[in-house]
């Protein structure tokens, strides 16, 4: 593929890294022991036109292509993960699927506060009973004439307790399973809404993950996206390109680790000499590169392919499972090269490895990116 950048997608990346370096830098250890979201960060992201990337401008948006938006996200992971994360949803799994699937009256309604950051989103899928088992839904949403009354329960909801749009999947017929889950849009504010709990976390700290309950919820027939039964079809697909946002986030944590051990061992010495000057260090360090440019590749792969309007649900997937396993190796290096101070707060490389485990999990497991890879190869 061609990697050559355009004077766009540099502006976009040093913009970017300038922003992190200014507002996320300063205060993200502070964050991260303080589990505080990054509200005055968000909003001027949103201002940076951050926050809808890849949304046509008609709708609010940047109508950047989706180099440009891992471009983005790559620097603002390199310094703060939580930040990093709360981006991705809210262009990946929010702002494109309403986009993509949703009615005019919808994108008017809420995409355009959405993609321009006056307005939060978050994606309500996994369950209690439904973690990498999507299909199996308990949440359900009857219709009664021209509304739905939604009720069941969602966990590990990135940004649920800011955000102030929810795409919620929910089970308008049991009977139907994968088949009979559909999509709705939720208000937050609405009378039978609201954040069950947050969660205490090993990484990702500054980003809140919540459970959101829904009791006798009514919201209008007009929040479905698209028709009944499209809910699984809508989270599959919408999570193609989320896996994507997820893999540039845990390159953007190898890199971060790989910054901080080149220049620790630079500064380390031990006898007598800047640890860097070590084979043992150098061979890690080495690694850590070529994995890291491995990991650059696949993403930027897959960008291309989406930017293309090609398939590339599979490259999505072998891009979230290369860049996360390498993600959590480069941290456990960085950690290991910092010798005890890696181990120290005062430090980032331990944050690093704390940030770096769940991109091995959320959005879908290691594990079902190879199902996912496998099944496109068993066709």
């Amino acid at each position: 593929m061609n990697c050559r950048f355009t004077e766009t997608h540099l502006m976009i990346r040093d913009t970017a890294r300038q922003f992190a370096n200014d507002e996320l830098a300063p205060t993200v250890l502070e964050r991260d022991e303080k589990e505080e979201f990054p509200y005055d960060a968000v909003k001027k992201m949103g201002e940076l036109g951050f926050m809808g990337m890849m949304v046509s401008e008609q709708y609010g948006g940047a109508g950047l292509d989706t180099i440009s938006y891992v471009l983005a996200l790559e620097e603002i992971g390199k310094v703060d993960a939580s930040a990093c994360v709360i981006m991705s949803v809210n262009n990946s799994l929010v702002c494109w699927g309403l986009e993509a699937f949703g009615t005019e009256e919808q994108k008017q309604k809420y995409l355009v506060d959405l993609a321009s950051g006056k307005k939060l989103g978050a994606f309500a899928l996994s369950e209690p009973e439904a973690g990498s088992d999507a299909t199996n839904q308990r949440t359900t949403a009857t219709r009664d004439g021209d509304e739905y009354v939604i009720n069941g329960t969602k966990n590990f909801i990135t940004s649920g307790a800011h955000a102030d749009i929810v795409l919620v999947m929910a089970s308008t017929d049991r009977s139907k399973g994968a088949r009979g889950v559909s999509a709705f849009i939720v208000e937050k504010g609405t009378p039978g809404f609201s954040v069950a709990k947050k969660e205490k976390k090993m990484g990702i700290r500054s980003s809140d993950t919540v459970s959101l309950s829904f009791e006798d919820c009514r919201i209008p027939v007009v929040n479905r996206i698209g028709e009944e039964g499209f809910g699984i079809k809508f989270a599959l697909k919408t999570l193609d390109g989320g896996r994507i946002g997820v893999a540039t986030q845990a390159l953007a944590i190898a890199e971060a680790s790989l910054d901080a051990s080149i220049k620790y061992s630079k500064e380390r010495k031990a006898f007598e000499k800047p640890i860097a000057e070590l084979q043992a260090i150098q061979f890690k360090l080495a690694e850590m590169a070529t994995d890291i440019e491995a990991a650059r590749h696949l993403i930027l792969h897959a960008a291309s392919l989406k930017d293309n309007k090609q398939p590339y649900a599979t490259e999505a997937a072998m891009a979230k499972l290369f860049a996360s396993r390498i993600s959590v190796r480069c941290a456990l290096e960085a950690v290991q090269i910092h010798g005890g101070y890696g181990y120290i707060r005062d430090y980032h490389v331990e944050r690093y490895l704390r940030d770096s485990k769940i991109t091995e999990i959320y959005e879908g497991t290691s594990e079902i990116q190879k199902m996912v890879i496998s099944r496109a190869l068993l066709k």
